[in-house]
């Protein structure tokens, strides 16, 4: 789950950039603190304060690298792209599978997506940090990887010459994207089978939303991702469902890996009068809460949410809201875990960002989520032999056709 950067937030970022960019301008530290400059024309010295001076001690090391890096290297050293593999290192450090650096063009691919509209083959990806699969969790309408036959379930194994791990998936989709109507190799293992595939790139509109109305007007609604304008989306096909007439709606997280958190808080607002949404804990104890309000237009509609092993993040913040104030029955199996907080911000002059975690999330009864999950009140499982990619609303998909009794129960037929 990610959180924009505040502005104040931002200020104190400032100074951690400062700082970077007065290691970098300097090829070498001095080896005292000089407390006065000789003459305002003299520039050899640098007055700096003493606790400045031993911070930046601390990347003597480093620097001391660079230096033998530009004297021996046997070719002309990128001193950006090294940069860069320092940053990354320094974040790796943390041992934080949700906490890394990303160079400018990471940057604006992660704002690009956000945006959800992008150059490329049209799939969404779950990766597993323990195991390190890469499982393809959808596959967008109306994209060239549709067209091609990639299934949701393939597990991505190999892009153009990169063996996939979820270590360097980002490269692979570095890869994946580019020159409309170019081709791309991809393979996926799907059961015992290895396929290949050749996608041409084409322009991919993702549809954060999309919905439909079951037999019995019962309203559904599958939402993907918490990102771009899936808020407003999200109300603007519920209110199109309650205009046709829905009397009980079953939302779909399956699969959703989380995003934002405002617009996990949006979702919920629409459902709940006021209360808590979840809590926040960061490392010195302080507490933040997300909460909803009391406008007096909630939909009031028997409601179900339908979550899996994929539902993560910013989903477990909505299913474990509804959930703990009895505003739904949670539908599936157990949620994948993820209850830590990242924020996203810029770092540097170059269009360079990072994601950092800094908290840890709790549901509004106080439950971890973390490396735990959403507990279903209902457990619907997938059946192992399925290998079926249903179309939205097929009630052939078992899951969603124990959701949709439930929720046909509630309205009483």
């Amino acid at each position: 789950m990610r959180k924009r950067f505040s502005m104040k937030a931002l200020r104190l970022w400032a100074l951690v950039i400062m700082l970077s960019l007065l290691l970098t301008s300097c090829a070498l530290l001095p080896t005292t603190v000089t407390e006065t400059v000789e003459s305002p024309e003299d520039d050899a010295y640098v007055t700096i304060p003493r606790e400045e001076y031993e911070r930046l001690q601390q990347y003597e090391e480093l620097d001391e690298l660079r230096q033998i890096v530009e004297l021996f290297y046997y070719r002309e050293p990128d001193e950006e792209a090294m940069l860069d593999g320092a940053n990354m290192g320094l974040l790796y450090g943390l041992g934080d599978p949700y906490t890394f650096y990303y160079t400018p063009e990471e940057y604006a691919a992660m704002w690009e997506d956000d945006e959800g509209e992008y150059a490329g083959v049209g799939i969404q990806i779950m990766a597993d940090y323990t195991t390190g699969l890469c499982t393809i969790s959808r596959v967008f309408l109306d994209s060239p990887a549709l067209d091609a036959g990639i299934r949701k379930g393939d597990i991505l194994t190999r892009v153009e010459d990169i063996d996939v791990f979820a270590t360097n998936l980002q490269d692979a989709v570095d890869i994946m994207r580019g020159e409309v109507g170019q081709p791309v190799n991809v393979q996926v293992q799907r059961g015992d089978q290895l396929l290949d595939f050749v996608i041409n790139r084409a322009v991919v509109h993702v549809n954060w939303v999309n919905s439909c109305m079951l037999p019995g007007d019962v309203g559904y609604i599958s939402l993907y991702e918490f990102s771009g304008n899936c808020s407003v989306a999200f109300a603007e096909q519920l209110a199109v469902l309650m205009d046709e007439g829905a009397k009980a709606l079953v939302i779909d997280l399956r699969d959703n890996p989380g995003g934002w958190v405002d617009d996990a808080q949006k979702v919920a607002d629409m459902f709940l009068g006021e209360g808590e949404v979840a809590s926040l804990e960061y490392r010195d104890g302080t507490m933040e809460y997300y909460t909803t309000s009391t406008s007096g237009d909630e939909n009031e509609l028997p409601l179900v949410v339908l979550v899996n092993e994929y539902s993560a993040s910013a989903s477990e913040i909505l299913a474990g809201a509804l959930q703990d104030r009895q505003r739904a029955t949670i539908v599936g199996v157990q949620s994948y875990g993820k209850g830590i907080v990242q924020y996203v911000l810029p770092v540097g002059t170059r269009g360079a960002g990072m994601q950092l975690t800094v908290a840890q999330y709790f549901t509004p009864n106080g439950n971890m989520v973390h490396e735990v999950g959403i507990t279903p009140d209902v457990i619907a499982e997938w059946p192992e032999d399925d290998e079926n990619m249903y179309d939205l609303g097929d009630l052939n998909d078992a899951q969603l056709k124990a959701a949709y009794d439930l929720a046909l129960e509630a309205v009483g037929e």
